[in-house]
This record gives C-alpha cells, sequence and structure tokens, in this order.
C-alpha cells in the first residue's frame, strides 16, 4: 500500500512546486504592477511601498480605499509586486525601512534618517511630491517601472 502511494505523493509535492515557483496572476479584472527598486546604499531592513488612487491618502496611504501594500527585503534592484491592481490612476510611496521599525525615521522631525523614493521619479521640495506629479495609469496590461531610492543624510 505505501509503495502504491510514492507516486501519488511525488506527483502532489512537484504540482504544489509548480504552483509555488509560477508567476503571481492578478485577480480578475486586475492586472500586476512590478517595481524594480534602485539605489540603495545598504541591504540592510526591508523595502515596504503603498500604491494608492486616493490623492489625499498620498504619500501616506494608511488606511487608503484604493490602495496596494508591497514589501521586499532589501537587496540592489529588489522587485516588488502589485498583484489584482484595478485599472485607474496611482502613485507609489517607497521608503527603505534600514531597521525594520515600520516607520519613516527622521531626524530634527522632518528630514528623512532613511531611503525614499516614489514614481515616476517625482521631484522632492520641502517635502513629498505631489500625487500629480509621482501619479500614472494602470489600465488592462502589465506595468513595470524602475524607482530610484534617495536619501537626505
Amino acid at each position: 500500500m505505501q509503495n502504491r502511494q510514492r507516486p501519488l505523493l511525488a506527483l502532489t509535492a512537484l504540482a504544489l512546486a509548480a504552483l509555488l515557483a509560477a508567476p503571481a496572476i492578478p485577480a480578475e479584472g486586475g492586472v500586476s504592477v512590478d517595481v524594480t527598486v534602485t539605489g540603495l546604499r545598504n541591504t540592510k531592513g526591508r523595502i515596504i511601498a503603498c500604491m494608492t488612487s486616493d490623492e489625499s491618502r498620498f504619500p501616506r496611504c494608511r488606511d487608503a480605499g484604493g490602495s496596494y501594500k508591497a514589501n521586499a527585503a532589501a537587496a540592489d534592484n529588489a522587485v516588488l509586486h502589485f498583484t489584482g491592481v484595478v485599472p485607474g490612476t496611482y502613485a507609489i510611496a517607497l521608503l527603505h525601512d534600514e531597521n525594520e521599525n515600520g516607520r519613516a525615521d527622521r531626524a530634527l522631525t522632518l528630514i528623512p534618517r532613511e531611503g525614499f523614493g516614489f514614481s515616476r521619479d517625482a521631484p522632492v521640495r520641502m517635502g513629498p511630491p505631489r500625487f500629480e506629479d509621482a501619479a500614472f495609469t494602470v489600465g488592462a496590461a502589465p506595468i513595470t517601472q524602475t524607482i530610484r531610492m534617495r536619501y537626505m543624510l
């Protein structure tokens, strides 16, 4: 009896391995947005990303409807994957959370100690960019972007 179960177990394990290795399939009606992150000063911690369509919640997008979150270990050319994205206008904000405390550390309450980045390499002037400067359109086709990490200190 045990010998008959071995081929079935082997096939099941093989099928599960194939599913784990397969690329993520977007939810019905949604597409994927993949972001490659460049310019990290080190590979400590994690990269945290939020993509939102809520202009009033950008760049923080906490509790924002129509937002997607992703994170990855900090690495050269790390890729973040947003899946099942509904078509619309979005902006992305990144944080290089070097100490993994889940928040943006600041010096003198204003200057970010950790890296940050925005979609479309939106300009930063005396504060975060405007939603319009970072905004891009998601349609029916998958999107790939590159976002450069910046550091103030």
